[in-house]
């Protein structure tokens, strides 16, 4: 706003989802800066690490991320992104679809297994 736009990259959608549209508008509107610490209290960051800490916190998460299902990963995702665009029950209905798409996965039993057996699941994608 102070330079003659507004956000760009999708910024008037996503920050009003993750901070509430009464904050996305006091921040995007009077374009006041914010710290770290403030963003973590708004819900806007998940953490806060050192800079030279950062890129290994980052693959820590997505290695356990990658760890997990990948099928059971995509279709979680896509039922995350799907709950804020539909109402309540809408966005139930496209979770059991997607959720269904699950059960009847290979990955679905190794995961069965594997908690069964007290061992780390094999994730093969199918």
């Amino acid at each position: 706003m102070s330079l003659g736009i507004i956000p760009g990259a999708a910024g008037t959608q996503n920050l009003p989802r993750a901070v509430g549209v009464r904050r996305a508008k006091e921040l995007i509107l009077t374009a006041t800066p914010f710290t770290a610490e403030q963003a973590l209290a708004w819900g806007m960051v998940n953490k806060i690490c050192p800079d030279e800490q950062l890129m290994s916190d980052v693959m820590a998460v997505a290695r356990r991320i990658a760890g997990n299902a990948p099928i059971s990963v995509r279709q979680a995702k896509k039922a995350l992104d799907k709950a804020t665009e539909l109402d309540r029950l809408s966005g139930y209905a496209f979770e059991i679809e997607a959720y269904n798409r699950t059960v009847g996965t290979e990955d679905r039993q190794e995961g069965i297994n594997a908690f069964n057996e007290k061992r780390k699941p094999r994730y093969k994608g199918r």
